[in-house]
């Protein structure tokens, strides 16, 4: 996250700008550790790479670290150094931002817990639209984090636009598994029908996140 506080006087920045600082820059790494989650659980579905599972573990207790770790910072600085405006915005909304993260990462670890499920199953015909969904959701993270690092509002409201994708392949992804003809064991359907409501879910996070760096950088909730 891009500070407020131009860099070339950093020598005198005060106390609260320090503080800021540490928050905005742990945001970011917890943000880089989700995206990274979100990437593996990709992996693990689509790609056969069940050892990802055992790697998300790790990363989702980095990343419980750091949200607790944001949580608790943040709430120490509004109530010893009084921000005002735009220093109040950046704690309030990062805040937000950290369980919006942090949900993300959960749900990453549940994909890998179905894709381990799943991997004793015949390849679903769905399988392909569903990694497009799943493609899809990770650009939104990468875009919210992107207009996070950069403190753009339009970047960050952007990506409700995106969200549109990922909701209308829900409802027709759900449409065609609902109502399939099942044959043999109804487990898979089940498993791929709690991955695309994840999916949804991690979508509908990524589209907070955006929104929540449109109001740090304008005051305006989008």
């Amino acid at each position: 996250m891009i500070s407020p506080y131009p860099k070339k006087h950093s020598h005198l920045a005060t106390p609260l700008e320090r503080c800021l600082r540490r928050v905005e820059q742990d945001v970011l790494r917890m943000g880089s550790l989700v995206e990274q989650s979100f990437r593996l659980s990709h992996q693990c579905l689509f790609e056969g790479y069940l050892d990802a599972a055992e790697h998300i573990i790790k990363l989702d207790k980095e990343i419980d670290a750091y949200y607790r770790k944001i949580e608790l910072d943040c709430a120490v600085i509004m109530t010893t150094q009084a921000p005002i405006a735009r220093d109040l915005r950046i704690l309030t909304a990062s805040m937000q931002l950290v369980r919006d993260l942090e949900r993300i990462g959960d749900y990453a670890q549940d994909l890998t817990e179905i894709a381990l499920k799943l991997v004793c199953y015949s390849p679903h015909p769905l399988l392909g639209e569903i990694k497009q969904m799943s493609s899809h959701a990770q650009l939104m993270l990468s875009t919210s984090l992107s207009a996070l690092a950069n403190l753009s509002a339009a970047t960050g409201l952007g990506v409700k636009r995106l969200d549109d994708v990922v909701d209308d392949a829900y409802d027709l992804l759900y449409q065609k598994l609902a109502y399939q003809e099942i044959k043999g064991c109804v487990e898979p359907i089940l498993l791929l029908t709690l991955v695309i409501r994840h999916l949804e879910r991690m979508a509908d996070h990524a589209t907070n996140i955006g929104q929540r760096v449109n109001y740090i950088v304008t005051g305006y909730r989008g």
